[in-house]
């Protein structure tokens, strides 16, 4: 498994999860909730999704309740760039609470990976790629 192919399958995963995240929002936002209240449920609810698919799709491991508890470490960032985003860009800038969120997601995306791929597969010490190495290593 490459680091490509995890990328492009965790830039799939995360655009099932955007949409996952966006329906939820435009329908909480129909239904009367503040955009904050909407963005911070359809945060949560696309989380649980996207953790269970970057598990079996994106890095092809089982999930754990570690992994599973660990997990919104890796969206602790993306939380808190989309939510300061979509409130700079709501009440700052002016922008509609219906796009503002697709706009902030955009900044986060590159440390989520980061963080989730760490999670997922641990990191890779100086230990373990000399194991690997001398485990296949011709004898």
């Amino acid at each position: 498994m490459t680091v490509r192919g995890q990328i492009v399958r965790f830039a799939l995963v995360g655009v099932v999860n955007t949409a996952t995240y966006y329906g939820c929002y435009l329908l909480l936002l129909t239904l009367g909730l503040p955009y904050v209240a909407a963005h911070v449920v359809a945060f949560l609810t696309s989380m649980t999704g996207s953790f269970f698919l970057n598990c079996r799709f994106t890095y092809r491991t089982r999930p754990t309740w570690r992994k599973f508890l660990l997990f919104p470490l890796t969206n602790a960032a993306n939380f808190v760039i989309t939510t300061s985003g979509v409130w700079l860009l709501v009440d700052g800038a002016g922008f509609s609470s219906r796009y503002a969120p697709l706009v902030a997601a955009a900044a986060a995306i590159p440390i989520t990976f980061v963080v989730s791929r760490t999670i997922m597969l641990g990191p890779e010490t100086a230990r373990t790629r000399e194991s690997l190495t001398q485990a296949v290593a011709p004898k």
